[in-house]
């Protein structure tokens, strides 16, 4: 039997560590088609934020002299029942619809997660008042529940904004609820209480950082689905009105002349399918990275 040379076990390096961040991006970037959503999610948000440079024409200036015009090298998409030019239109869309996802996810996130933390954290009356708002939020489905909320307060960006942001806050104050539950029993709680550090340093320090990992995949995933409910509001014509234009509402403005010029409602369609399933393609990588039970795996 051979024998082990201890020298040589003396020499094996350990293993090097890695940030947690670099592991969740080689895990990120190992996956094809997550690249190729955050690159897609990249250029969105770069049209959205230089979108008032880029566009050729005035995205709301109408031109009776230029209606329904095929797509050409002055009109690259075409234009609208009134004039106006579907690229410009496109391009300035883009900012509305990134804007009202962020901006939508982030009132749901901050709102949700701050009523699930105190309900779980206190407990109590707190908790039980805190729950039962949230369960009657729950009796009705998101959809219904922006669609009333939408209809309730009427069209136009701010009430698109609180519509989907009170929609989808449930979901975040469940998810953030039984989080605390969870981490709040652990033995780095107990010594916080025990050397005399306060309520809102234990929720801020130690609680919240560490419940919110599954609370960014899910902020992830939702940004698609504002995206698409702005969409949806847009196109039932109860969300933003016109003529700012949005990509909702540039599918039904273009629906009545499908065969006519199917770039109308073609293009935006196609801009909502690609950025949502961007989103989301990001959204499940970012789960996967995230995902304690796949450390070692992926």
């Amino acid at each position: 039997m051979e024998e082990v040379n201890i020298s040589q076990i003396a020499q094996v390096k350990p293993r090097p560590k890695i940030s947690e961040f670099r592991r969740i991006m080689n895990v990120m970037m190992d996956r094809p088609v997550v690249v190729g959503g955050m690159v897609i999610a990249i250029i969105a948000v770069i049209v959205a934020i230089i979108a008032p440079w880029i566009t050729p024409y005035d995205p709301i200036e109408t031109n009776l002299r230029a209606i329904l015009q095929s797509p050409s090298w002055q009109h690259l998409l075409g234009t609208d029942d009134v004039g106006r030019d579907v690229l410009s239109r496109l391009i300035v869309g883009t900012r509305i619809s990134m804007l009202v996802g962020v901006v939508a996810v982030c009132i749901a996130g901050a709102v949700g997660m701050t009523l699930g933390l105190l309900a779980g954290y206190f407990g109590g009356w707190t908790n039980t008042i805190i729950m039962r708002f949230i369960d009657a939020l729950l009796a009705l489905p998101p959809m219904v529940l922006m669609l009333a909320i939408a209809a309730l307060l009427g069209g136009g960006l701010r009430n698109v904004l609180i519509a989907i942001g009170i929609a989808m806050m449930p979901t975040y104050c469940r998810l953030m609820y039984g989080q605390v539950l969870a981490i709040k029993e652990n033995d780095y709680i107990t010594a916080a209480h025990i050397v005399g550090a306060g309520n809102l340093r234990i929720m801020i320090r130690h609680l919240l950082p560490n419940a919110f990992p599954p609370l960014l995949v899910l902020l992830t995933t939702n940004l698609g689905t504002a995206i698409l409910v702005e969409a949806a509001l847009s196109y039932l014509g109860i969300g933003i009105m016109p003529p700012l234009p949005t990509w909702g509402g540039m599918v039904n403005a273009g629906y009545p002349y499908l065969l006519l010029q199917p770039a109308l409602s073609f293009a935006p369609g196609a801009a909502i399918l690609l950025v949502v399933l961007s989103v989301n393609m990001v959204g499940d990588g970012l789960r996967d990275a995230l995902d304690p039970r796949l450390r070692g795996v992926l």
